[in-house]
């Protein structure tokens, strides 16, 4: 089973293709075997008519001359094609065949001997040594024909004349003319160029929808404020082109709808936040007073990142085309400015399309986790066919299996490895994911089995 989904092609195009092209040649195939039996059929029957003709005109002569002439006569009538010899016996032993072939010459020595009962006649249809050594036995003669490739195939009849006496007739059959000529197969090939290239055609604008579709779904993950389809084609494809357009308006008023939102609610705080601050200022106790400033300063830094992430920097910024090793070196060196321990690996240059602020404040939010909470990271930068990964290994204590995926949620943090004395507010991971699904990547995160924590941004070409 598993032979054979390997056989089959795993592509719509490739499947269509296949089926198209199979069922026609096969359907042409029959239809050439149809045609050959028919002309089989038609050669034979012709052939039949021809010889059960020929058999009537040398009986007819024979049976009305003197025995003395016989002789003479069936000598000369004999040739290359219809071998004719006069005997006591029958050279055909046996009843008449109930071949088709022994039927056409049967039906035609009794269109041409009128009543003549089928008692009076026999016949057979043989091959190969089979025919001639009927004819010798029943000839009474021991000759040994030189006998060619045509003589393989051959009807033989035994008449009987008035006088008891028999005509013995052999007549070989010539070899049909090869049914793979040089025409045939030239037309046969054209043909068959004919169809692969009409069904290569075919396929392939009935998939191009496809491959639009597939393209579009692509760039809307990417890029909610992509160009929309164009509604042409088929009525079916303007439905579907139609009803994407419209899913696609959807998701980016949905998305407008919540960064508007969130911007309007952060503005909104900004002004009570600053009111308490001053009032903060006439608080007595100063343990109280510091402890109530470093709420309000953890409310900012909340609202500023939740205000980042809503406005999705890496959809709005253009892509182009940077050194991505040096990007990743550029990011290295300001965390290691800020006494981080960070090293970097890296295979030489890589060109990659990006939006590089946004890639780069992704890639500072894991590097700084990672040095955050695994006191040293290493960075390598790999090159694959398909894709480029950004890899990030710590030194931590790594993040419970189950909680391997919950890291990813806004304002997620993890008894034991992330608290309020580190700082920040939980976005950094939401960022740099948002930012990487932005460009058509993803992250994977998992343990080291020798201890610490990976991180694999993995980024498309």
């Amino acid at each position: 089973m598993k032979i054979l989904k390997r056989l089959i092609p795993d592509s719509v195009a490739s499947r269509t293709f296949f089926v198209m092209l199979v069922g026609l040649t096969v359907s042409h195939a029959l239809s050439v075997a149809l045609y050959s039996t028919d002309r089989l059929s038609a050669l034979a029957f012709i052939g039949g008519e021809h010889l059960g003709e020929r058999i009537a005109t040398v009986s007819r002569l024979v049976e009305n001359l003197p025995e003395a002439d016989r002789s003479r006569v069936v000598e000369l009538a004999a040739g290359p094609t219809l071998h004719v010899n006069w005997a006591k016996e029958s050279a055909v032993v046996t009843a008449a065949g109930g071949g088709w072939q022994t039927r056409i010459l049967r039906d035609a020595l009794l269109d041409q001997f009128g009543g003549l009962s089928e008692r009076t006649f026999r016949m057979m249809y043989a091959e190969s040594e089979a025919a001639q050594t009927v004819h010798r036995v029943g000839s009474g003669k021991d000759e040994e024909s030189n006998r060619g490739p045509e003589q393989d195939r051959m009807f033989l009849v035994s008449l009987k004349l008035p006088d008891g006496s028999w005509l013995n007739f052999r007549a070989p059959l010539g070899e049909l003319d090869s049914f793979w000529t040089y025409r045939f197969s030239l037309s046969m090939g054209v043909m068959i160029a004919a169809v692969f290239v009409l069904t290569a055609l075919v396929v392939y604008h009935m998939t191009a929808p496809l491959r639009v579709f597939a393209g579009a779904a692509h760039r809307l993950g990417t890029d909610v404020g992509a160009p929309p389809l164009q509604e042409s084609g088929p009525v079916e494809v303007r439905r579907a082109s139609r009803a994407f357009n419209e899913m696609q308006k959807r998701i980016r008023r949905f998305v407008e709808d919540r960064t508007q939102m969130i911007a309007a609610i952060s503005h909104d705080l900004s002004t009570p936040i600053t009111r308490l601050r001053l009032r903060a200022e006439f608080i007595d106790d100063e343990e109280q007073r510091r402890k109530t400033l470093a709420d309000l300063d953890d409310m900012e830094r909340m609202i500023d990142s939740t205000l980042a992430f809503a406005r999705d920097d890496a959809v709005q910024e253009t892509r182009e085309t940077v050194d991505l090793a040096a990007l990743v070196q550029s990011v290295r060196d300001n965390l290691a400015d800020t006494g981080m321990a960070l090293a970097f690996e890296s295979q030489g240059r890589l060109p990659y399309a990006c939006r590089p602020t946004a890639l780069r404040r992704a890639l500072a939010n894991l590097m700084e986790n990672a040095v955050k909470y695994g006191e040293r990271a290493r960075v390598s930068l790999l090159d694959r066919d398909d894709s480029v990964v950004v890899r990030i290994d710590d030194d931590g204590p790594g993040i419970p299996e189950p909680d391997l995926e919950t890291v990813f949620k806004p304002f997620r943090r993890l008894d034991g490895s992330r608290s309020r004395e580190t700082g920040g507010t939980g976005l950094g991971l939401t960022v740099a994911r948002t930012v990487v699904h932005a460009h058509g990547g993803e992250i994977v995160v998992t343990n080291r089995t020798e201890g610490g924590l990976r991180v694999e941004v993995v980024l498309p070409r």
